[in-house]
């Protein structure tokens, strides 16, 4: 069995993109003839070197990620983004394209739902008889994952308290989901919003979307795991999910691959913007690994609903949210308060180092002209028609095809 990587020796990306019709952006569940059209059969993952496809457990969406760790960023958004145009091509040949974004603006998930059907099929059909899938926070949501690895006890307490006290600023930088059900609902991240309550018929699955503050892995499977377990036993006699992946907060632990899986960030328009916050997320982590602003010991101390409390302020207003606890800006060393999210995190960007150009001119669009969410409201304007919202999301499948970032 090899070695477990060390901290930040190894970065896991997964991006998760909506298929839909090329005429209509209409979600189109055509993700299982996809992956047949390039394995010759209806696989769940295709592998194509250091770069992977996979299924997910809506029809219409599709998973490109790194085949295992990468050992640097730098140059992965040119991958992805050779995926994205292998997968366009073939998807143009059946009237469907790629949209980025995080929720699709207009999909109506209770009558257009559609669940994988092939290989794995008996746990997507497990979560839908338990939690219905129809709703929005099963079937209409799609994220980023960055997979951090870490070697033992030690190095998993340090990583985790590093991630639980970031979270909640996260959608700062990577909100993109403003539009649900044809209109703006006024949150800048509605899929974290929807998220929150996907799984309310057992309520330990998603706990408060932040992770409890437990910090070795004896701790986190009998306190954190195992009354998830509990929970849901009754409802799943088989054990069919009663797995680590079952837990859904923001962050999971992965014992069985000795990593940290976030997955609390909207993927953005084109792989370079998910890519560069990628780069300055890990750089942060890495500088709170190291004691850069503050320690260990204050770093762990912090709740969870503390930090949801705040999560959820950031998630409804984006990098315009407005951050009063001097206690927590305390722990980037900001010793003089209030700031608005995105000034923390041009803050932290000035602290790091980011040596890829192209993530650097990224994180500066993000910062100075607002979150994707923010850029998609003011192409929108108030109270936008179904002819706006559809001109704006066409023009984010363009931005995904080139490989550009969204201009408002």
């Amino acid at each position: 069995m090899p070695k477990p990587l060390g901290l930040f020796q190894g970065f896991g990306v997964e991006l998760e993109y909506m298929i839909v019709r090329s005429d209509t952006l209409d979600v189109y569940p055509v993700a299982d003839e996809l992956l047949r059209e390039v394995s010759g059969s209806y696989e769940t993952e295709v592998e194509f070197g250091d770069m992977a496809w996979n299924n997910e457990l809506a029809l219409h969406v599709i998973e490109f990620k790194t085949n295992g760790p990468a050992n640097k960023l730098d140059d992965l958004a040119s991958r992805f983004q050779s995926q994205v145009n292998r997968v366009n091509g073939i998807l143009a040949g059946i009237g469907g394209r790629l949209m980025p974004g995080a929720m699709h603006p207009w999909m109506d998930p209770f009558s257009q739902m559609r669940l994988w059907p092939h290989e794995y099929n008996p746990i997507y059909e497990a979560y839908n008889r338990i939690f219905d899938c129809r709703g929005h926070g099963w079937s209409n949501l799609q994220s980023t994952h960055i997979n951090l690895p870490f070697a033992d006890d030690e190095e998993f307490g340090r990583l985790h308290a590093a991630i639980r006290i970031l979270m909640p600023v996260m959608p700062a930088l990577t909100a993109a989901s403003p539009v649900m059900d044809n209109k703006l609902t006024g949150l800048h991240d509605n899929r974290l919003a929807v998220y929150r309550t996907n799984s309310i018929k057992i309520p330990s699955v998603t706990g408060q979307v932040i992770p409890e503050p437990v910090y070795t892995r004896v701790e986190y499977e009998n306190e954190l795991l195992k009354g998830i377990y509990d929970d849901i036993r009754p409802f799943d006699p088989e054990g069919i999910l009663q797995y680590e992946w079952l837990n859904s907060r923001g962050a999971i632990a992965r014992f069985d691959r000795m990593a940290i899986e976030i997955r609390i960030l909207d993927i953005q328009e084109c792989p370079v913007a998910d890519l560069a916050v990628a780069d300055l997320i890990i750089a942060v982590l890495k500088a709170l690994t190291e004691g850069k602003w503050s320690g260990l010991a204050e770093q762990k101390k912090w709740p969870a609903g503390r930090l949801s409390s705040l999560l959820t302020e950031v998630a409804e207003k984006g990098g315009e949210c407005l951050i009063t606890d001097q206690e927590y800006l305390n722990l980037f060393g900001l010793n003089s308060g209030p700031v608005r999210a995105t000034d923390l995190w041009a803050h932290l960007l000035d602290a790091v180092h980011i040596s890829d150009l192209n993530h650097l001119k990224a994180l500066k669009t993000i910062l100075n002209e607002g979150t994707l969410s923010g850029r998609i409201i003011k192409a929108l304007g108030t109270d936008p028609v179904s002819a706006k919202i559809f001109t704006v999301y066409e023009e984010l499948c363009s931005c995904l095809r080139k490989g550009e970032m969204f201009r408002s």
